[in-house]
């Protein structure tokens, strides 16, 4: 065994004080396994050591929570005796380095967050963040990302049925790739990683443990340099046809009452799932690592514990049912051993060969690790990034050219080159595929469907990121509502860059108390989520992303609602008010090349009574469609709305009021709390009542019609037709432009 030395434990990413922290739990020098156990379970990726103190402070409880942080994933009441289960992880570090299997391996961890609490998942979404496509490397990445996860999710059988993508040169050397899933479980049968029952059996099942992906969590805590694809070892590889036998096997032990707990080898491997379990009952576990499956001869303790081997799990049973889980383990053709058992002690002890190699509390290891309440200021430049002279940039000279370019830029336009690549009508449960404000999935046996959404506007967070969480939640709310969905759950997974710089915990800071402002005014909880730090290479932070995913609930699924335009001659209408909110757009991005000025300004009683609206004019079966105003203002709305239906495409013809406004805000700014909806003419009175009721502006502004798009803008005494574009050149510049740039010389 070698010595535990200075550069040991530096290389341990461990600091001086935590290694003497070590020393006064354990009461002696710890041994390299204990060191390496102790490295990973106090990393930033397991022990949210530098974002507990904030994270404490979002709202995590409601009516409909069933089951809130702190286990595999988060569950809310949907009725009928269901809950939704679901949860969204990070998988960017292992992603740079090996696109494919990182983010394969992403999908597989977090489809096991799913059903290790009891639930089939039916849904995946994917929230992803790549540099600028004109870079070689970055094709080199989303090709294989992408691939990575349809690969994995399509031979799951779970379909992707929706999620986003960003498009900037910051995400270049640190791509992000966070994946969402969502189960559905009786609320009587969710399962819990706990430990209890002295004496019960420890059983492991799934795959062979390997050598790969020792010290991923470690990985994952650590910034980026020159050198960081030689990590690649710490990369694991995956074997979705093994997590779908896994995932059958975990279903059928459940069905049969024989566990008291368990949980995935995620992050940290066989010392996070024992440890864990453990410490929730407060009892210890006692492993004997000469029964683990192996499947390279000369395995060590560290590397048995610390290995990230996928499609693996730990289960604890009920007393004398040990016999009835194997049978099942090996009737879905899975490794599987009787490899422990639960002890009073509360001490997590490993053996190997009849000899105790690690003795630790179970307690220390999962939860005692160091918490820090890093300093945070805001940055020297945060000033010269909202300030923007307006007078400084042109007014659009050319409205036609600037919206064809906002639907070429890949973060407007179409991602149907990614989405058909993966499978999302498997199971079919999906009523509303990729392409629309949010994804639909209907429960079987019910009226109900969930919607679900991803989103963030990292650039608003970078300029102000209290306001641009705050904007995250209320376009994710919106998105949900545009679909008829009420907002019922979040979970997070927010990506920042090093924690231990003052910048970058202020931006942490501000995000979670914009989170925390949102969620709590429209009652959303949080029931689940991850922290991703350290998304930086040699100094330079990736912008701040607190990527949100929410769910909603539709009662009936025949009111669910799309956001294209459906028949000629309908109303369209533009419920909101429109500022002169440029700061941070798109617009200014793309046309201008500038990522500057405020964000846009959000009231949130204005954006939870425009919610309250479109809900109950959904509801009344008064709309035909409805969509956001997002990225790219009204006009970007407008095209999509023409241009995004699955089964043909539409025109418009609309005049918009521009009073004192300049031109470019009017179309292409990024005010909030804004809807284009259509409708049957004859509803055009009753939609004004309605919106008067909720105290939401309401404007009929235009007609569908065949095959252009004709925008006017208008003042009081003249209008001037600004955009006026064949649909099938708005389709063609949206529809290709991400598969035009992927395939690139």
């Amino acid at each position: 065994m070698p010595l535990i030395t200075q550069d040991l434990i530096a290389q341990h990413n461990l600091t001086g004080d935590e290694y003497q922290k070590i020393i006064d739990i354990l009461g002696r020098e710890p041994n390299l396994t204990e060191l390496g156990m102790f490295s990973v379970m106090w990393s930033e990726h397991c022990s949210y050591k530098s974002s507990r103190v904030h994270l404490k402070k979002l709202p995590t409880t409601g009516p409909r929570v069933v089951q809130g942080p702190g286990e595999n994933a988060g569950a809310v009441d949907i009725g009928d005796g269901l809950c939704v289960v679901f949860k969204m992880e990070s998988h960017n570090h292992p992603s740079f380095i090996e696109p494919y299997q990182g983010a394969a391996t992403g999908v597989g961890g977090i489809l096991r967050d799913i059903f290790t609490m009891g639930a089939r998942p039916i849904a995946l979404l994917d929230s992803l963040r790549f540099g600028e496509l004109h870079n070689p490397k970055n094709r080199h990445l989303m090709k294989g990302i992408v691939s990575g996860i349809a690969g994995y999710g399509n031979c799951m059988g779970v379909p992707t049925v929706g999620g986003e993508i960003v498009f900037n040169d910051i995400y270049s050397l640190n791509p992000l790739v966070n994946v969402f899933c969502l189960g559905l479980a009786h609320q009587d049968k969710i399962f819990r990683g706990t430990a209890a029952g002295v004496g019960n059996p420890v059983i492991y099942f799934g795959s062979k443990t390997g050598r790969d992906g020792i010290h991923g969590a470690t990985m994952a805590s650590d910034s980026f340099d020159d050198q960081s694809e030689q990590k690649r070892p710490t990369v694991q590889v995956g074997d979705p046809f093994t997590e779908k036998l896994l995932l059958e096997a975990c279903l059928e032990l459940m069905e049969h009452d024989l566990l008291v707990g368990i949980q995935d080898m995620g992050a940290a491997g066989l010392t996070s799932s024992s440890c864990e379990m453990a410490s929730r009952a407060g009892n210890g576990i006692e492993l004997d690592l000469t029964v683990v499956p192996r499947r390279e001869p000369g395995m060590t303790p560290y590397e048995l514990m610390l290995s990230e081997s996928q499609e693996r799990m730990l289960m604890v049973a009920k007393a004398g049912k040990e016999d009835d889980c194997i049978k099942i383990c090996r009737k879905w053709d899975l490794d599987v051993a009787v490899v422990g058992k639960v002890t009073a002690d509360g001490i997590l002890r490993i053996k190997d060969q009849g000899n105790v190699v690690a003795e630790i509390p179970a307690k220390a290891l999962a939860d005692d690790g160091p918490r820090y309440e890093r300093p945070y200021q805001p940055p020297a430049y945060q000033d010269m990034l909202t300030n923007l002279n307006y007078d400084a940039v042109p007014d659009v000279k050319d409205a036609d050219a600037a919206l064809l370019a906002l639907l070429e830029s890949p973060t407007i336009a179409s991602k149907r080159w990614v989405y058909e690549q993966y499978d999302h009508m498997v199971r079919t449960n999906t009523t509303v595929r990729p392409g629309s404000d949010a994804a639909v999935v209907r429960i079987k046996g019910t009226k109900k469907a969930v919607a679900m959404t991803v989103d963030c506007n990292s650039r608003y967070c970078l300029l102000n990121p209290y306001e641009g969480a705050r904007l995250a939640v209320a376009e994710a709310a919106r998105n949900l509502v545009c679909s008829g969905a009420v907002p019922i759950g979040l979970t997070d997974c927010l990506n920042f860059g090093n924690p231990e710089r003052p910048d970058i915990m202020w931006q942490f800071a501000m995000a979670i108390e914009g989170m925390k402002d949102a969620c709590e005014h429209f009652h959303i909880p949080i029931v689940s989520g991850n922290v991703s730090f350290y998304n930086e290479t040699n100094g330079l932070s990736i912008y701040p992303t607190p990527m949100l995913g929410m769910v909603g609930l539709i009662d009936d699924v025949d009111r669910t609602m799309t956001q294209w335009f459906k028949q000629e001659g309908d109303d369209i209408l533009l419920l909101g008010s429109c500022r002169e909110d440029l700061g941070g757009s798109e617009y200014l991005k793309v046309v201008h090349a500038r990522e500057q000025g405020s964000p846009p300004y959000l009231s949130l009683d204005t954006e939870k009574a425009l919610h309250d609206c479109v809900l109950s004019l959904i509801h009344d079966g008064l709309l035909q469609s409805a969509h956001d105003c997002s990225e790219g203002g009204v006009a970007v709305a407008l095209a999509e709305s023409c241009i995004s239906g699955p089964e043909r495409t539409l025109g418009a013809v609309v005049g918009l009021t521009r009073g004192r406004l300049r031109k470019d805000a009017v179309l292409f700014g990024e005010s909030q709390s804004r809807v284009i909806v259509s409708a049957k003419p004859g509803n055009r009175e009753a939609i004004r009542a309605q919106a008067m009721r909720f105290g939401v502006p309401v404007d009929v502004i235009g007609t569908v019609s065949s095959d252009r798009l004709a925008l006017s803008l208008r003042d009081k005494e003249t209008a001037e037709l600004v955009i006026d574009q064949p649909v099938a050149v708005l389709l063609d510049r949206w529809a290709f432009s991400v598969e035009r740039a992927l395939n690139q010389a």
